[in-house]
């Protein structure tokens, strides 16, 4: 069973370009489900029946798997079990039969205008850690890029003087995004007068954004340089990366965009899942009209 593991997992880095993160997700998954099969007697995944796999998928939840990581799961086996079909080591397809958990969508956690503004003033622009921070941040809300493909980027990704950089998202797609005049400018300051005083490091070669030690900045450090703005900020919510990238889809469709364009922006594969941030306006403006009217209750 390990031998088609690997195959399988072989197949994902090569053919559908996955991050290692994702592929080592995918091998855990797996490697319960030969865990399960040797418990029950068996000795290869050709053994599993939908009766066995709702059963592995039964014990599981009542160990406290969540219905999130149930749907993750049965979606793995089932790529995997097509993969088996295709390489001829399965006859069949046993997850087709299995359903899906239905999960809730939990609407994303976003900042307000007023509260992004409190943000990006909290970097101290008289330090070099300061001018890289705010670059950080303006980079972050003015393209919505997730924090990922941020410490991805390279200099030579970034073009100012026509606003866009390059960046390489999920299975390692390339798009453009576009970042506006206040970025751009966060930027330049930043190249100026800060990376140099980062780059002590050789290894950091063409690295745009640096740590202390001259090393490429990682997603952990931008997490915790973000928190601790928020904090400063004096904003009573859970502040991530990503929440930045919900307050730039966000905030672009209250300002009128339209929902393919924040999805090319986004890089979202599928407009369903664009679509989540239509149900965020609609709060926003019941929240408003809640406030605001009168009448309203």
């Amino acid at each position: 069973m390990q031998k088609s593991i690997d195959l399988f997992l072989d197949h994902l880095k090569r053919e559908k370009n996955l991050s290692p993160h994702t592929v080592g997700n995918y091998r855990l998954d797996l490697e319960q489900l030969a865990d399960f099969i040797k418990k029950q007697g068996f000795g290869s995944f050709s053994d599993l029946d939908k009766l066995l796999g709702r059963t592995f998928v039964m014990q599981a939840e009542e160990k406290g798997l969540s219905k999130r990581s149930a749907a993750r799961k049965i979606s793995c086996y089932r790529s995997f079990y097509r993969f088996l079909m295709r390489e001829g080591i399965a006859r069949s397809n046993p997850w087709k039969v299995i359903s899906i958990p239905k999960i809730h969508k939990a609407l994303p956690s976003f900042l307000y205008m007023e509260e992004m503004e409190r943000l990006l003033e909290m970097p101290d622009k008289r330090t070099p850690s300061g001018i890289r921070d705010l670059a950080i941040l303006e980079l972050l809300y003015a393209a919505g890029v997730r924090v990922s493909e941020l410490t991805r980027l390279n200099l030579n990704d970034v073009n100012r003087s026509d606003g866009e950089t390059t960046v390489f998202g999920k299975g390692s797609k390339e798009r453009v995004v576009l970042i506006g005049s206040s970025a751009v400018s966060a930027l330049n300051d930043y190249l100026k007068y800060a990376r140099k005083t980062f780059s002590r490091s050789s290894s950091a070669g063409r690295a745009l954004f640096l740590c202390r030690s001259g090393e490429r900045l990682t997603p952990r450090s931008v997490e915790r340089l973000i928190k601790k703005y928020a904090k400063k900020a004096g904003i009573d919510k859970k502040v991530t990366p990503h929440t930045l990238r919900h307050s730039f889809a966000t905030h672009l469709l209250e300002g009128g965009a339209d929902l393919r364009s924040v999805q090319e922006l986004l890089g979202h594969s599928s407009l369903s899942t664009t679509q989540i941030y239509t149900h965020v306006t609609k709060e926003r403006l019941k929240a408003v009209y809640d406030k605001a009217h009168p009448r309203a209750r």
